[in-house]
């Protein structure tokens, strides 16, 4: 959960964010890559920097690589980039059979059988998704350190079906930045502080923290994040590379830590939106444990519709209050715009932000009654010592200076003071928050549009664990994640070198639509840019 934009529409905002203002440039500043340089990390040195799934597939049917010695360059990569070099900090735990599965996908492959297109590409998969194997899953926190989980959550069942290597877990906000009003996105007590390759000390935004950074600095193809508002889209934007957000229903969450019945969602993280489609396809599948999933329309594949000509005669919405703010951004976003209509697209401008700006409230609230109820329900099942959200919390408490060095738990004792999902506050909420669905609908119908789209969030914050996460202005998560929308962001260009997404959302299940417009409006711009490990963004 991207915690510092959702709490701009709560009444949490005014005593959560800090007044810390982001530097800008002056004519005495420099930039980074003129005075202090780059990383000592050539990344032309990588063989596999910025390759695809579909180049990852030539070069093993063409026998050039295998699975194997793809597995082990990026295991060597993240040693080199995660641990030593800029230390990124993105991978919490390594697959000690991500070798042997690899073996296996190469002996498969010998044999002529193919399981797909995601067979033998390395995946590496949040520390909040369940895998029944010798890896935990912690959601970052120590609470849960030596959780073995009993099975795979039902999306890494299909990931191993599809044929892809488990490379190991990402670092994310703990608890899906679901325990303080003052956390630092991207750290957690188990896998500490994830850092920005782009600029690095700069936050990677939260929760998919370490999915976001580790895909962006080429330490593997493709990464799944979870979102319960802005914790897949955000992290992207600042990492500068492809995420979506699901509609709520596409993808199972059965064996997902949680923190919303009804907004949580899986995604795919990736460099461009081809590999974020292959990836969408190969978790989707109907899971009857999962009762959002009764109006599931999920396909096998999302690439079908990827075309530079999607957006030729669309009607895309435009958010017009993305046309204040810091200069940068605006400028790239009116860009942006520009782009779309020159690839045929009609622009309608519209103000979804403050139709939706009033549910904030709502939705924390049924957040923190969701959160208590899903968490005790999975606790109460899992191989963890902790059994629910009050064990949990007592266990922060007793081991606070580990577990709280920098923030506390604010958002989870709110939480566990909750009273159930039948009481009459929640309900109340819930319907306030749903609201957000008939909003989007009939604004869409209003002005026939085939999408909406905004600035994604504004330019990446500086790490502060002392202060927390700040506001930088711009976000465009909320209405979709409310709605139980699908979302998708891709990267729209760079203010001194700090990456910004542009994205594209819409009603229902129109995953495979919006993926076309997002790969036309990538294919034009190919504003996607290799990470420089910069020490920081200005030099003053």
């Amino acid at each position: 959960m991207n915690r510092r934009n959702f709490l701009k529409n709560t009444s949490l905002a005014g005593i959560a964010l800090t007044s810390i203002t982001l530097a800008s440039a002056n004519n005495n500043s420099k930039s980074i890559a003129n005075d202090a340089g780059i990383s000592a990390i050539p990344e032309h040195d990588f063989a596999l920097s910025e390759l695809t799934i579909d180049e990852l597939q030539r070069k093993m049917e063409s026998k050039e690589l295998s699975s194997r010695s793809i597995t082990e360059m990026y295991l060597k990569r993240i040693d080199e980039i995660d641990k030593k070099g800029p230390s990124l900090n993105t991978i919490i735990e390594l697959n000690p059979e991500a070798l042997s599965i690899a073996e296996t996908m190469d002996l498969e492959r010998k044999a002529g059988k193919i399981r797909g297109p995601m067979h033998g590409i390395p995946v590496l998969i949040k520390d909040n998704i369940n895998t029944g194997d010798r890896m935990m899953t912690t959601a970052g926190s120590l609470a849960l350190a030596d959780h073995i989980a009993v099975e795979d959550a039902f999306i890494i069942k299909q990931l191993r079906a599809a044929g892809a290597v488990l490379l190991g877990k990402t670092n994310l906000s703990e608890w899906a930045n679901f325990r303080s009003s003052r956390s630092a996105s991207g750290w957690s007590s188990r896998g500490g502080q994830t850092k920005n390759p782009c600029v690095l000390d700069r936050n990677p935004s939260g929760s998919s923290a370490g999915s976001g950074a580790a895909v962006s600095a080429n330490l593997t193809t493709v990464t799944i994040g979870t979102e319960t508002n802005g914790s897949i889209t955000a992290p992207a934007s600042y990492n500068g590379i492809v995420g979506i957000k699901p509609t709520v229903g596409l993808l199972s969450r059965n064996g997902i830590i949680p923190i919303s019945i009804t907004q949580d969602t899986a995604g795919p993280m990736a460099r461009t939106v081809k590999d974020a489609a292959i990836l969408l396809g190969a978790l989707t599948g109907i899971d009857s444990a999962d009762a959002a999933m009764q109006a599931n329309k999920a396909e096998k594949d999302y690439t079908r519709l990827l075309s530079k000509e999607a957006l030729k005669g669309k009607r895309i919405g435009i958010e017009t209050s993305f046309y204040n703010g810091h200069e940068g951004v605006v400028e790239l976003y009116r860009k942006a715009i520009e782009l779309i209509k020159k690839q045929g697209a009609e622009i309608v401008e519209i103000e979804l932000l403050n139709l939706t700006k009033a549910l904030g409230d709502a939705e924390f609230t049924v957040l923190k009654f969701e959160f208590k109820d899903g968490l005790n329900k999975y606790l109460s099942k899992a191989n963890a010592k902790v059994k629910s959200l009050a064990d949990v919390i007592a266990f922060n408490k007793k081991n606070e200076d580990r577990t709280m060095p920098y923030f506390k738990q604010d958002i989870m004792e709110d939480s566990e003071k909750t009273t159930g999902l039948e009481s009459k506050e929640y309900k109340d909420a819930l319907e306030k928050v749903l609201s957000s669905r008939k909003i989007i609908d009939d604004l869409m119908m209003q002005h026939q549009l085939d999408a909406i789209s905004g600035v994604t969030i504004g330019l990446p914050c500086c790490i502060d664990l002392v202060n927390g996460d700040y506001d930088t202005g711009f976000y465009f998560g909320s209405p979709a994640a409310m709605a139980g929308y699908p979302h998708i962001t891709v990267p729209m260009g760079k203010v001194h070198e700090l990456p910004v997404g542009f994205s594209f959302t819409s009603k229902a299940y129109t995953e495979a639509a919006l993926l076309s417009f997002a790969y036309a409006f990538e294919q034009a711009s190919l504003k996607r840019e290799t990470p420089k490990f910069l020490k920081t963004a200005i030099v003053i």
